[in-house]
């Protein structure tokens, strides 16, 4: 008797949930006449997954699984069908219908057209940064297709036309050579900030900064001593949007300073924390600003000259330091100017203003096609504090399987294996959780073919016991061992 009312119990609490889930899609401000009909099914269930996650679930998770039941954990790609599925279980209709959707096959199929056909089910797409030298270097990249790359990265930051074209040759030749595919992807730069050596330091194009140390950031046309400590920076009009206390950070949060004061295209920091051994502060280092919404042109007129070789010679290209809809909406306007309006791209989240706008970013991508996400966890962390990395990834790759959208993960891959040839014991955890995602990239280094053949190794054991955030029963040799004793 008591069972029967804790079940009626968890189907009221299951019940005003639904109601709550369609209510909230069907009223959301989406409408669904905007998007393909090919994207109209990922649209609604990505709405209806947002509006139930409005609410704490943690309760009803806590009774179904007391029960025995589905406790929706794992329910992103079709949400509202898993409810349905429960419901029907506790209302005593198990082999009720339930329309057969498709949703959780559609992520698959989204990954699949746009990042290649995985090699092996368990193991993501593989992803690796070309350098410079790739221009010339065809065994590399023979070795590097050889071992399972599927995508190569070029990052339109670096080298010219003339060496990207050369790369993608190379490319072409080592895949007739493997009889393998490997697609191209291309990054757009963005309005990257780096560093300047202005003043003291100047020649040999680094300054060493203490920590309590006052020094100028700059834009160079500003006035300075020549004795002063001057920082400039890559980007105009990003100094005047500074406010006293705001924290600026450098070299990937390295070094934090704070503004003291502004001054006519310039602001003067403090030098608050310097986690470098040398405390040196060199060119060409990035500057982030952690604690302040900038306004900034995410398509620059740099990228929008790289768009026709891209649309020519690419498969897909990177979307950097997107941070609204409207970038969205401006990149597609002048892919259309170019007859490429349905080119493939690939949103990069690495600032706090695309993790608050990622839903309204993804359901715009969507309106034009089947776009991908790269969690650019570099800038990311420095932006949006490290100690919330671990926590806002998860949540992109929940967001994005629920709108089936493929997720690359990005940045600091077995970073120390692919520098020095041995990785950390942190790093090898790291690669494992990176099987959630639909391919890995990893950076260019000495080591990056012994990178590829080890992350390969380290996805392909841990695939076999996740998919997505689904734990896979296989079998497990500690368990036969213990019943051969």
């Amino acid at each position: 008797m008591k069972s029967q009312i804790e079940a009626n119990n968890i189907l009221e609490k299951l019940l005003d949930l639904r109601e709550k889930v369609s209510k909230g899609g069907e009223s959301s401000k989406i409408l669904y006449s905007r998007f393909k009909p090919s994207q109209r099914k990922s649209a609604k269930n990505f709405v209806q997954y947002l509006a139930a996650r409005q609410t704490d679930l943690r309760s009803i998770q806590d009774d179904l699984h007391s029960m025995g039941l589905s406790s929706l954990a794992s329910s992103e790609g079709n949400f509202l069908n898993q409810v349905d599925l429960v419901i029907n279980w506790l209302q005593g209709k198990p082999n009720a219908v339930i329309k057969a959707n498709s949703n959780n096959n559609t992520l698959l199929k989204n990954s699949k057209a746009l990042l290649g056909e995985p090699i092996n089910k368990f193991i993501p797409q593989i992803m690796v940064t070309y350098d410079s030298d790739f221009a010339e270097d065809l065994n590399i990249i023979n070795k590097l297709i050889h071992h399972g790359m599927a995508i190569a990265r070029i990052n339109c930051a670096h080298d010219n036309e003339l060496q990207w074209a050369q790369m993608i040759e190379n490319t072409k030749t080592a895949q007739e050579l493997n009889n393998k595919s490997c697609k191209i992807y291309m990054d757009l730069p963005g309005p990257k900030i780096r560093t300047k050596i202005l003043g003291k330091g100047k020649n040999d194009k680094r300054v060493k900064i203490s920590e309590g140390e006052l020094f100028w950031l700059a834009e160079e046309n500003a006035k300075f001593k020549k004795r002063d400590t001057v920082i400039g920076i890559t980007l105009n009009g990003i100094l005047c949007q500074l406010n006293k206390g705001d924290h600026v950070l450098f070299d990937d949060g390295l070094m934090e300073a704070v503004v003291e004061e502004k001054g006519e295209s310039k602001v003067l920091l403090m030098m608050k924390r310097v986690s470098s051994k040398k405390g040196l502060l060199k060119a060409e280092k990035g500057v982030n600003f952690p604690n302040n919404s900038l306004q900034l042109q995410s398509l620059t007129n740099f990228d929008e000259s790289c768009l026709p070789f891209i649309t020519t010679h690419a498969d897909m290209l990177g979307f950097s330091f997107v941070q609204q809809s409207s970038d969205i909406h401006t990149l597609y306007e002048k892919l259309a100017e170019l007859g490429k309006s349905n080119f493939p791209i690939v949103l990069k989240i690495e600032t706090q203003a695309a993790v608050t706008n990622l839903p309204e970013l993804l359901l715009t991508a969507m309106e034009y096609g089947s776009p991908a996400v790269m969690i650019a966890r570099g800038d990311l962390a420095v932006e949006i504090g490290f100690e919330r990395l671990s926590e806002i990834q998860d949540e992109i790759m929940w967001l994005c399987e629920a709108a089936h959208v493929p997720v690359i993960w990005a940045t600091q891959v077995l970073e120390n294996l692919n520098k020095s040839g041995v990785p950390t014991r942190s790093e090898i955890t790291d690669a494992a959780h990176a099987s959630m995602a639909e391919c890995v990239l990893i950076n260019k280094g000495p080591h990056t073919v012994q990178v590829l053949k080890t992350l390969k190794d380290i996805l392909n054991k841990n695939g076999r016991h996740h998919w997505k955030k689904r734990n896979m029963m296989r079998p497990l040799a500690i368990a036969s061992q213990f019943f051969k004793n």
